[in-house]
Parts: structure tokens; C-alpha cells; sequence
């Protein structure tokens, strides 16, 4: 079917995609703008990050510290350029971002990042604690996608929903910001503090 070039533009500037994606969203959906969307969505944020094939040089450190003192977080977002990093628009969506941070707790940006060794052992633990069903070998293996998928959600900063806004993710937030801002942005890295995390207790001098 012929997709119109307002279509386009629309599914544009609510993902934030290239034109080029934004077609083939729309043509490989038979032009069902919430499935284009969908389809978008699914390819990552890969279609967001060709956009016009610009890298992102620029952006901004931010810092925010949660419930007096007890969650600090270090987040660094990249943009293509010095004035957009600099504008209203972009420093919101970096604070945005680094609250969610501190109060999602998630352990990586993309579900790319998760070690494989931890992926396989959620696999195979989502696997056992189906077999007692007794269902099918195929059944279990699409409740085990789904259990990833779930994991994704869980600790995957991308695909987390937005604690401001449930209804979008953080992927969705970004695109959105991309389309509003008109150039790349990319969540590059974060590291996320909460006081007393990985301390052991020390032994009393009567033990």
C-alpha cells in the first residue's frame, strides 16, 4: 500500500526515528500508525541513533541526590551539539532520567549489556519453575521469553517505565525528547550509589 509522506512525518516526530525507518515501519505494518510504532519500538533505539548518522559529542554530567543522602547518582547523557545541550528541554530530561535512576534502580542501560552468563541463568531458573506444570517444551519456552522479557523491564534502564510517567518507558521518553529537540541523544552510562550497598558487617571483638 502507498503510505503518505504526513504519515510519515507524523510517526517522525513522535518517535524521533529516521524518515527512511519511519516508512518502513509504516509499510511493513500496512500503514497501522500504533503497530509502526510498536515495530520502532522493537528495533530499539537503534533507529533513534541513525539519526541523520550524527554522533553525540556533546551533552551533560548530571548528579542527583535522593532522600538525604542515602541514593546518589552519577548519569551521563550525550547530545550532538553544545546548544542543545545547554537548552531548558535537554537538562529536564537528563534530571528526569537520573531520578529514575535513583529511584528504579536499574543495573544497565540496554538489555544488550546484561552479562550472558546472568541471562542464561534466568533462562534456565524461568525454565524450572515451569517444568512442574507439566506443559509442553514449546509452551515453556514462550513463558521463559516472557519471564525475560519481564527481567528486561526490571533492570534494563531502557525499558523500565518512566517513574513520572508509567505509561512510557524511558526509550519512549527519549524518543520523544529526540523528536522534540531535533537531534540525537543518547544515555550513555550511570552509576547509582545507595548507602551501606555492598558493606559487610564486622565481626565483634567478642566473637
Amino acid at each position: 500500500m502507498e503510505i503518505s509522506a504526513n504519515l510519515v512525518k507524523e510517526l517522525r516526530e513522535k518517535t524521533g526515528a529516521g524518515m527512511m525507518d519511519c516508512k518502513k515501519a509504516l509499510s511493513e505494518t500496512s500503514g497501522d500508525f500504533e503497530k509502526a510504532i510498536e515495530y520502532l519500538r522493537k528495533k530499539g533505539v537503534a533507529a533513534a541513533a541513525k539519526k541523520a548518522g550524527r554522533a553525540t559529542k556533546e551533552g551533560a554530567v548530571t548528579s542527583y541526590i535522593h532522600g538525604e543522602g542515602k541514593v546518589g547518582v552519577l548519569l551521563e547523557v550525550n547530545c550532538e551539539t553544545d546548544f542543545v545541550a545547554r537548552t531548558e528541554q535537554f537538562r529536564q530530561f537528563v534530571k528526569d532520567v537520573a531520578m529514575h535512576v535513583a529511584a528504579a534502580s536499574p543495573q544497565w542501560v540496554f538489555p544488550e549489556e546484561v552479562p550472558a552468563n546472568i541471562l542464561a541463568k534466568e533462562k534456565e531458573i524461568a525454565v524450572e519453575q515451569m517444568k512442574a506444570s507439566g506443559k509442553p517444551v514449546a509452551v515453556l519456552e514462550k513463558i521463559a521469553e516472557g519471564k525475560i522479557k519481564k527481567f528486561y523491564e526490571d533492570t534494563c534502564l531502557m525499558q523500565q517505565s518512566f517513574v513520572k510517567d508509567p505509561a512510557k518507558s524511558i526509550e519512549q521518553l527519549l524518543k520523544e525528547t529526540i523528536a522534540l529537540l531535533g537531534e540525537n541523544i543518547s544515555i550513555r552510562r550511570f552509576t547509582r550509589y545507595a548507602l551501606g550497598d555492598g558493606l559487610k558487617e564486622t565481626p565483634s571483638a567478642e566473637a
